[in-house]
């Protein structure tokens, strides 16, 4: 019996990561070109740091009310469905930007991270359910290494259409991109319904505690909020980096698909790793992370040297790696099954909020002052160490 339900568990872990891959195929092959399409429709570097913060601000500002909504209904299913449906659709809508006009695809970049905002907690909350089988670290780490696979073929079959676009212009180009990105985009509900048939009630996976359905703030997710807002403020978005990037002229605007495929792949392989050894070390893994990934920043913006970026991305990619998985791991250790909706959406809007900050502050400096620029990201994301020790100091499941 343990044996059958061992197996139905990874089954649905392993659908849910196939919905991940393909709609990352769709949404982070998007990204990879969000800051150089941007700025081709007029966007300065000032406006895309706060287009990327405000994306993740709204979006994540808009997790704890859909969190909430979801533990209330306990629609798990038809909110995630509702999200994704918003959040992939927008991105084919972005071939329709005409030339100059970029607050329409500032405008669908915003309404694709909504959709997000929407499905986020619900999809989370159902994974959580099936990790109690298998453990949080591996289970958060095996849906990251699917979601980052499917990030990385996104660029890296974009990086194709880009080298053969012919006599097309950049921005043509990019357009006719949104469009073919919308065949994973139809993939994704395809299989979602599928999962959803299968598996209607995945909160069956997770026995029923006796806490009541109130919102209970722990000291230690106190601690680790701080933590992570620190960690988000300082992490600057890779739409900024592809922007420097291009603005070097060191490689083809073809090639920046690829450098974020390799981010990407890092990332996969990343959280795979430390999602293994988080369910053994349990939030040290995070301090670990951290201190590799924090100095990423001076690699990719004090050198002009293709070598040093390509290092810095790396590691960028190892936090994001971190970010996706383990991150939510600890959320889904601290907070009971219950409440555990609007803890991943106090989780997200915190982290968004930072985000945005962050984001914005940093794309402002980057046009004024790079060297403040890349001091404030290493220092603020070194900061959210110390939390992490009162984390464990706090809380010794984690």
């Amino acid at each position: 019996m343990k044996k059958r339900i061992f197996s139905s568990t990874l089954t649905f872990i392993v659908l849910m990561g196939i919905v991940s891959l393909l709609s990352d195929m769709t949404h982070e092959g998007a990204r990879s070109i969000y800051g150089p399409f941007l700025y081709l429709s007029g966007a300065s570097a000032t406006v895309i740091g706060f287009i990327s913060g405000l994306g993740e601000f709204i979006g994540n500002s808009l997790i704890l009310l859909t969190g909430w909504i979801a533990d209330k209904t306990k629609k798990y299913w038809l909110m995630t469905i509702i999200g994704y449906t918003i959040n992939l659709l927008a991105i084919p809508a972005l071939a329709l930007v005409p030339e100059n006009g970029w607050m329409l695809a500032c405008s669908l970049i915003l309404v694709e991270r909504i959709g997000r905002a929407i499905r986020k907690p619900s999809k989370s909350t159902m994974v959580s359910f099936a990790s109690k089988e298998l453990g949080a670290g591996k289970t958060f780490a095996i849906l990251e290494f699917m979601d980052q696979i499917g990030a990385f073929l996104g660029p890296f079959l974009l990086f194709f259409v880009l080298l053969f676009k012919g006599e097309n212009s950049d921005f043509n180009t990019y357009r006719l991109i949104f469009v073919l990105l919308g065949i994973p985009a139809i993939l994704t509900l395809i299989v979602l319904f599928i999962a959803k048939k299968k598996f209607p009630n995945p909160s069956n996976f997770e026995p029923d505690t006796k806490i009541k359905n109130t919102i209970r703030i722990e000291n230690s997710f106190v601690f680790y909020l701080i933590a992570i807002s620190f960690f988000a403020f300082g992490f600057i978005d890779f739409p900024l980096i592809s922007l420097h990037i291009s603005k070097l002229s060191i490689i083809s605007n073809d090639v920046l698909p690829l450098l974020y495929a390799l981010a990407m792949i890092v990332d996969a392989f990343a959280a795979l790793f430390f999602g293994w050894i988080f369910d053994k070390y349990g939030i040290k893994v995070l301090i670990l992370s951290t201190i590799l990934s924090s100095t990423f920043a001076i690699f990719v913006f004090s050198f002009s040297s293709i070598g040093f970026i390509i290092l810095g991305i790396m590691m960028w990619g190892i936090g994001m790696g971190a970010q996706e998985s383990i991150l939510k791991s600890t959320v889904a250790m601290i907070i009971p099954k219950e409440n555990r909706s609007v803890g991943f959406g106090v989780f997200e809007m915190v982290f968004g909020l930072a985000w945005f900050a962050g984001s914005w502050l940093l794309g402002y400096l980057y046009d004024v002052n790079i060297l403040l620029m890349i001091s404030i990201s290493v220092t603020v994301q070194l900061l959210s160490i110390p939390f992490y020790f009162m984390v464990i100091k706090t809380n010794i499941s984690v």
